[in-house]
């Protein structure tokens, strides 16, 4: 359990290239996986499924969840179903944008 909060961690301080909210916090993320050999599977999505940015934000989330204590692999899978929007973001993210 202490590992998938620090993994959360990292991905609180992952930003969306385009919008100024973290990949957490914005409904990016659907599930942390962590098995017990240091296995860590992410499924995510994207804002849009033709992101320019989307290498090197999967980029960005191996390398800082790679650097969690215990971590042994990541695999970040994406997926569009279901398609993301404003309605997955979290309460903070919806008043830092000005939703609520």
């Amino acid at each position: 359990m202490q590992t998938e909060v620090q993994i959360v961690r990292v991905l609180r301080n992952i930003y969306d290239p385009e919008i100024p909210v973290n990949i957490y916090d914005l409904g990016l993320i659907y599930e942390v996986n962590v098995l017990d050999e240091g296995k860590v599977t992410i499924l995510m999505t994207l804002t849009s499924p033709g992101c320019p940015m989307a290498d090197e934000l999967i980029q960005e989330i191996h390398e800082g969840v790679k650097d969690v204590e215990g971590v042994k692999e990541v695999e970040v899978k994406l997926t569009f179903n279901p398609s993301w929007n404003k309605d997955m973001m979290s309460e903070e993210a919806k008043l830092e944008l000005g939703f609520l």
